[in-house]
């Protein structure tokens, strides 16, 4: 037998492994984006409501800080699928996040957080 003849054997093999080692690094690091994304609106949401509770604070210095928190930690195109609003519900400060992330090989995520502080009063 001719070794000449088996040359590149290996190729089409190698090829397809390390193709779908890629794949699944991608996927991989698509799921940790994702909880990144996640914990970044978990966090502004409680920033949020921290900062609307205080006696003479309104739902708008609740909006701000997680905007600001959001814009800051999450911008681009991960940011722009993150809605946001800020509210009183009697004695409470609540804000409420409807976040889509687009995935790059996993389908896309979409979830809805919610936070509550009660709001400061006098005696």
């Amino acid at each position: 037998m001719d070794v000449a003849s088996e040359r590149g054997m290996a190729t089409p093999q190698f090829v397809l492994a390390a193709g779908l080692s890629l794949l699944l690094f991608v996927t991989f690091a698509n799921l940790i984006v994702f909880q990144y994304g996640r914990g970044v609106v978990r966090a502004a949401l409680d920033e949020g409501v921290r900062a609307g509770a205080p006696l003479g604070a309104s739902p708008d210095d609740c909006q701000d800080r997680i905007d600001s928190f959001v814009g800051d930690l999450l911008g681009g195109e991960m940011g722009r699928g993150v809605e946001t609003g800020c509210g009183l519900d009697g004695q409470l400060v609540v804000a409420n996040a409807r976040v889509q992330f687009e995935g790059w090989v996993v389908p896309d995520w979409e979830f809805s957080l919610t936070a509550t502080a009660v709001k400061e009063s006098l005696p």
